[in-house]
Order: structure tokens, then C-alpha cells, then sequence
């Protein structure tokens, strides 16, 4: 998982969604898909402020991401 904190990540969607740990994975947050559950799993990650214990959340425009102090906005 990425260590260091960083200027906040802008995700644009091409679909009307993208699963939480597929934008982990994806952002670089997380190495791998087995990262990213992991994250979740221990209650690293939130989404708009409130710890998410579902790996498959589906995110939406207009959400917000944070995991080890990355925040990551998805448009």
C-alpha cells in the first residue's frame, strides 16, 4: 500500500460505477486486488467519511475516497 501521503487523487468514471477495491487497484493505492480487500477488511478504508466494510461498494460520482491518508475523488 502506498505510504506516503500525496495530493488528492481525481478518479473520472467511464461507467456509472467502479467497485472499491477495482479503484484501489487501480489508483495504486493497493498493489493488488488481495491488498485491497485486505485495506477494506481492516477498516482502512473510507468512503465519504464513514469506515466501508464492503469490498465491492459501488462508487459514484461525486464520493470520496481515504485510505492511509490518500484521499482519492471520484467524478
Amino acid at each position: 500500500m502506498r505510504m506516503s501521503v500525496n495530493e488528492p487523487i481525481t478518479f473520472k468514471l467511464t461507467e456509472d460505477y467502479i467497485e472499491l477495491i477495482k479503484l484501489l487497484k487501480f489508483v495504486g493505492a493497493c498493489q493488488t486486488g488481495g491488498q485491497a480487500k485486505l485495506a477494506v477488511e481492516n477498516g482502512q478504508v473510507t468512503v465519504d467519511g464513514e469506515v466501508e466494510s464492503r469490498k465491492r461498494r459501488k462508487l459514484r460520482s461525486g464520493m470520496r475516497v481515504a485510505i492511509e491518508g490518500q484521499i482519492i475523488n471520484v467524478e
